[in-house]
């Protein structure tokens, strides 16, 4: 017998806890009833079907009987030696579509008429079953079996479309263990992987610790689902923006473009759609207090926020931000610039080992020649991120450009 208020309180459990309704676990049930009904007693080719009543404990068994036509049978005998089609393309899709017949899950459609009318082709009749008494231990077991599969397949496709609804954005979880050079999350329902490429180079995770990451990638396999997280993709600085500035969250504020060197500097370029708003002054905040409350989730990283321009000069000068530059010549059909720099602001127009002018290019997508104002060239970079120059000759294509 089935104890009804233990399984009732089962069912609100798992509805609570794993997020599975209750008319899900009880469909698993009818269908694993249904499996071990036809085990024990049914027979090869039925389609038999389970009602389970969660208030009565009353267990219906019903067989279904799909409604054909002569138009929908295949031939029962074939000659052996009948000549071959000409070609295989003059078998029409109609006749790869036809059924045997099989009297245990077929009725012609004579015989439906009888039974109930008005009745049509591929129409399901259904026919109670015996409820046996004798159930048996066999029978109960499998059911058992096929219950459990069936809620863990239920939780799993839960549990992916939870996070599913969730990729692309930033989440948190808490490092649950270390191996190798890979980190696990406890996401809560589930456990995300922070591979070593998604990492920040020269960041610690300790078991424990909470961090923030972004869920870009969520994969449905046969063991279930994955979960893979990072914390070097531009989209998370995108996201963690939306987080602390209003009028980001809200589309007031837009962030074009994002270039990054993880864990060491980043630019982001951002416009406003409203007229009277300042871009630049919203993302940084109060004392800066907006920004840097990003730069210490990224571990230190240092952020410039650009105002994009749709006029490239402007634009190219906004970007060698935080140098300040005198003067761009711009070429829009080879994309190349020149941009004018005083002495005194070379070093911060080129940056450390080339850094700000190689973001510069790569966030506007413009080669860019910083000059002196003496015309001397000094450094040349590129949206690739290459840089060279007589005085300084820098080459670094191991930089990942994510969008």
């Amino acid at each position: 017998m089935l104890d009804l208020k233990t399984l009732q309180s089962a069912l609100e459990q798992l509805e609570a806890e794993r997020g599975i309704s209750k008319e899900q676990i009880i469909e698993t049930i009818e269908m694993a009833l249904a499996a071990a009904y036809k085990k024990e007693y049914g027979q090869r080719g039925q389609i038999i079907r389970a009602n389970f009543n969660v208030k009565t404990g009353e267990i219906k068994f019903f067989q279904i009987k799909i409604v054909l036509d002569e138009s929908m049978l295949k031939p029962e005998t074939e000659e052996k030696n009948q000549a071959p089609a000409e070609s295989e393309t003059e078998i029409t899709e109609e006749e790869t579509r036809k059924i045997r017949f099989n009297p245990e899950r077929h009725i012609m459609l004579g015989e439906a008429k009888k039974i109930k009318k008005g009745v049509k082709t591929e129409e399901e009749l259904i026919f109670p079953l015996e409820t046996k008494e004798d159930y048996g231990r066999i029978a109960a077991q499998t059911a058992k079996q096929v219950i459990i599969q069936r809620i863990r397949e239920a939780e799993r496709n839960s549990i992916f479309n939870e996070f599913k609804e969730k990729e692309g954005e930033v989440i948190s979880g808490i490092v649950q263990r270390v191996e190798g050079r890979n980190v696990f999350l406890d996401l809560g329902r589930a456990t995300g992987l922070l591979t070593a490429e998604e990492q920040v180079r020269g960041e610690r995770y300790r078991i424990g610790e909470r961090i923030k990451v972004l869920l870009f990638s969520v994969n449905q396999s046969v063991k279930g689902p994955s979960f893979y997280l990072s914390r070097t993709h531009p989209r998370l600085i995108a996201k963690l923006f939306e987080i602390e500035v209003p009028e980001v969250a809200s589309g007031t504020v837009e962030i074009k473009n994002i270039v990054r060197e993880t864990g060491s500097r980043s630019k982001i370029a951002v416009i406003s759609n409203e007229e009277g708003v300042d871009p630049v002054g919203s993302c940084v905040g109060q004392k800066g207090v907006r920004v840097n409350t990003v730069t210490a989730e990224l571990g230190g990283e240092k952020i410039d926020i650009i105002e994009w321009s749709e006029n490239p000069e402007i634009f190219i000068a906004n970007a060698l931000s935080p140098a300040k530059v005198l003067n761009v010549d711009a070429d829009e059909k080879k994309k190349e610039a020149k941009a004018i720099v005083a002495e005194n602001q070379l070093s911060l127009a080129i940056g450390k080992g080339g850094q700000n002018v190689r973001l510069a290019a790569r966030l506007t997508g413009w080669k860019i020649d910083i000059q002196s104002q003496n015309g001397k060239s000094i450094a040349q970079a590129t949206e690739k991120g290459e840089i060279s120059g007589k005085e300084i000759k820098i080459t670094d294509k191991k930089i990942k450009n994510k969008k």
